[in-house]
This record gives structure tokens, sequence and C-alpha cells, in this order.
């Protein structure tokens, strides 16, 4: 390890401008990684999380509910670029139901959340440098969306990536971009302290934040949850919802058997040996959709007693440099969750959602059914599933980015008779298709096309 590997990067991060509380954070993260800490949780530590209120379940005066949203902000993480999918800009301004955007269908929810309540629920945005401008361009379409003495955004921090070898700074002259990194959403709440809008809301009159994915359209403003974080008196409350076989490799929240306190184990912090038992979804019941409530005051004492360094778990993550290209250098990113934060505070509170408030968007198979008819976007941004939503899975290889997938599937077929769709090969889909059963079109050996008016079932196209 190099000796002043720390120092180097600290230089590093201050010279990139980076703020001196988000330096002090990865500092302490830099300190127990050089330490040996890899931030894994053994199963043998925890006891699965059981007994959780579900939403169905609470009870909240209109009134207590109405007076709860009235003292909540929206805040959005939109830091990402959706490069999974070929994108090189902000993720939420990606066409998501008709013309509308993520971004266009967040601005109706809480602009009819507004119109239907009487709340100021003000929407603010963590952007990254690179989604910034183009978010706030698009913004200027909705005059009415700020709130008068608060931004529409903050930007998070960044960090060096670190040489797996010697722990210094990486440095990669080809593209010195791929030399930084976010430092996962956990720099939440060092980017609101840094910031100043956590004290901005706090003196706007804001009690509490709701918190979500710019790609989960479901995480939309509620006012009966609101109600139910603002009765509980927790400092932070998650929602969470049962695991199904797809959320095996997800987040889940388990309880640690030393302190009793909740807390959120990531893949990247689970053993090899405990693998099976972390993704036996009979006995962790429970993932994190990442939809957080944050009494602002309890966070803003929180951070003041730990001069704004929030002590959230380390989680190691072993990459390249270039992402696309396995042979460069080794490095390793410093990353943190922002829903470990439910270890922090004592007395967090966990309540059972179901699977209408996560709708996230990680690939175009997700896409391609929140776009057909499975869903119902309704006046107020609600997306309103009309039937159990089918199992999509298309060819990587023609389907994976958006460019391709959108040349490929430029009218979205009908989805709502399907159960699943399998797509392998070249498949050009024509308008009005219907997709029925569990349908199958398979590698036709070149490009081929789906006929306009056609139907695709489990025997291919009828």
């Amino acid at each position: 390890m190099s000796a002043d590997g720390l120092a180097q990067a600290r230089r590093k991060m201050i010279d990139g401008g980076v703020h001196p509380t988000a330096v002090d954070v990865f500092s302490r993260f830099y300190g127990l990684l050089e330490s040996g800490e890899t931030g894994v949780i053994p199963e043998g530590d925890v006891s699965p999380l059981t007994d959780v209120t579900h939403l169905d379940d609470v009870d909240v005066p209109d009134d207590d509910a109405r007076d709860a949203l009235a003292a909540t902000a929206v805040i959005k993480l939109n830091g990402g670029l959706g490069t999974s999918m070929g994108m090189d800009r902000a993720k939420s301004l990606l066409r998501v139901r008709d013309d509308k955007t993520f971004l266009d269908v967040i601005a109706q929810q809480v602009l009819a959340a507004r119109g239907a309540t009487g709340a100021r629920l003000p929407l603010v945005l963590m952007n990254s440098f690179r989604t910034r401008d183009d978010t706030l361009s698009a913004l200027e379409a909705y005059p009415d969306l700020a709130v008068e003495g608060l931004p529409l955004d903050f930007v998070q921090n960044r960090e060096p990536k670190l040489r797996a070898d010697d722990l210094t700074p990486v440095e990669w002259p080809a593209d010195p971009d791929l030399e930084w990194c976010p430092p996962g959403h956990g720099d939440l709440y060092t980017a609101l302290h840094a910031s100043g809008v956590l004290q901005a809301l706090l003196d706007a009159g804001f009690r509490y934040a709701t918190v979500s994915n710019s790609d989960n359209l479901g995480a939309a403003p509620d006012a009966r949850i609101a109600g139910w974080f603002a009765a509980s008196g927790a400092p932070f409350g998650a929602e969470v919802a049962r695991r199904t076989p797809s959320d095996r490799k997800g987040g889940h929240l388990v309880v640690r058997r030393s302190d009793g306190r909740i807390v959120l184990r990531e893949t990247a912090q689970t053993l090899p040996q405990d693998a099976d038992a972390a993704s036996d979804i009979s006995r962790h019941l429970y993932f994190n959709t990442n939809n957080l409530w944050l009494d602002l005051r309890a966070v803003a004492d929180e951070l003041a007693r730990t001069d704004g360094v929030l002590e959230l778990p380390l989680i190691r993550n072993d990459k390249t440099v270039d992402p696309s290209d396995r042979s460069s250098t080794k490095v390793i990113q410093i990353e943190s969750a922002m829903g470990a934060a439910i270890e922090v505070f004592e007395g967090a509170a966990v309540l059972e959602i179901d699977r209408s408030r996560f709708l996230p968007v990680k690939t175009t198979n997700d896409l391609l059914v929140l776009r057909s008819d499975v869903y119902r976007l309704d006046d107020d941004g609600r997306l309103t599933a009309q039937v159990d939503a089918p199992f999509v899975d298309l060819d990587d290889e023609h389907y994976k980015t958006i460019a391709a997938f959108d040349e490929r599937v430029p009218a979205t077929p009908s989805l709502v008779g399907a159960s699943s769709l399998r797509v392998r090969g070249d498949w050009t889909f024509g308008a009005d298709v219907e997709v029925t059963g569990d349908a199958v079109l398979d590698d036709p050996g070149e490009a081929a096309q789906v006929p306009d008016g056609a139907t695709v079932g489990p025997d291919g196209i009828a």
C-alpha cells in the first residue's frame, strides 16, 4: 500500500473542487478500506426481518395525512446517465409514456399532488455534474414547479477511483473523466448538508422528505405514507416489498443480532458462502425499494454530531478503470448506499408496500413493459397496472441499448394479454402488434419483421 495514497486522493479532490465535507467522508471510508474493512455482513451476524406493517393496514386520518404532506419535500436521485442502456445524458430524460419522459411524469405527479392537497411539496433533484444542465433545461417547461426560496436541485459529489494494488488515485490519460466515480447514493446526506439544501428546507418549514430514484415512477407523493411516517415519530423510514424470484440478488433488510438494528445488506456485502441464504426469499422476505422517508431535523442533528460525516457502512466495489475494458487497470470504488442509513438512526421504521410503488427501469425489458398498455397513466401522473406485468426477455445483442431498442420497436406492442415475451434474434415490430400468453420469437437467423397487426404467441407469429 502507498503511504501517501490518502494524501494524494485528498489533494485530487480538493483540486477538483470537491466540497471539504465530502473529502472528509471519503477519508473516513479510505481509512476503513485501508484497515481491511470490506463492509461484508455475514449471515451468522443477522436475523431475518419479520412482522412488518403493510400499508393496507395503516389508518391515518385525512387531516393528519394532509398536514404531514404539507411538511414534506420530494427528493429524486437524478444522477444516473443510463449508461447500461447506451445513454450519455440524464436517464430521466428518456421517453417512457407516449411523448412524456420520466421527468415529465415526475413533474405531473408533484403538480397533481399539490393541486389535490394544497401542499407546497417542493421537488428537489440530486443531479450529477453530467445530468444537471440537460435536466434543468427540461424543467423550464414547468415554470410553476419551483418553490420560492428553494433550489430545484443540488449536485452530488465525486471521488477518485483507487488503484487496487496500492490505493493511490488511478491515472487514465486516455479519458481523465474515468479517473472519477460517484460515491454511491449514500452521498445524498453529504450533498444535502454540504450544498445547504438541508438547512434551506428546514428554514422553509419542511420537516420531512420522501426520497426515491427518478427512474421509479411508482414512488409518487403519497399523503397516507407521509402521515404514517409522521405518526411513527421515527427519524428514518424505508418502504420495503416482498421479494420474488426476480429479487433474489438485490439488497435486502436484515436485523443485526448484536444490537437489534435493522440493516441493509447489498449483494456486494454478502459472503460467497452466504449467497444461498441471502437469496432465500422464504428466509429474508423484504427487499429495499430505495423509497425512503427522512425526518430532516433528525438528519441535521446526526450530521451536526458527526461534523457532516454520517457513519454509513463501506461498500467496496472492485472494477476496472474503464468499465468497457476488462484489461484496464483494476480499481476500487468506495461506495455507500443511502438506504444503509437505516442502521444509523435508532428507532428507524419500515413499511411494506406492494409493487405498484416500485416500477424501476433498469433495462429495455422494463422499458417495454412500462411503455405498453399494461399500465395506464392517470391524470395525477400515477401509473396503474391493468394486469400483472409480464416477464420480458429481449435479446441483448439487438435490444440492449435505447438506440437499438427504439429502432426495432418503433411502435409498442400490446402486452396486456401476455404472460411473458421472449425474443431471440433481430426482430422489428410493426404497428398494432398484440402479444398473448407465453409468447416466443425465435432467432430467424437474419433481420426479420413482425407484420403490422400480427399476433405473437407461444408458437411465434400467428
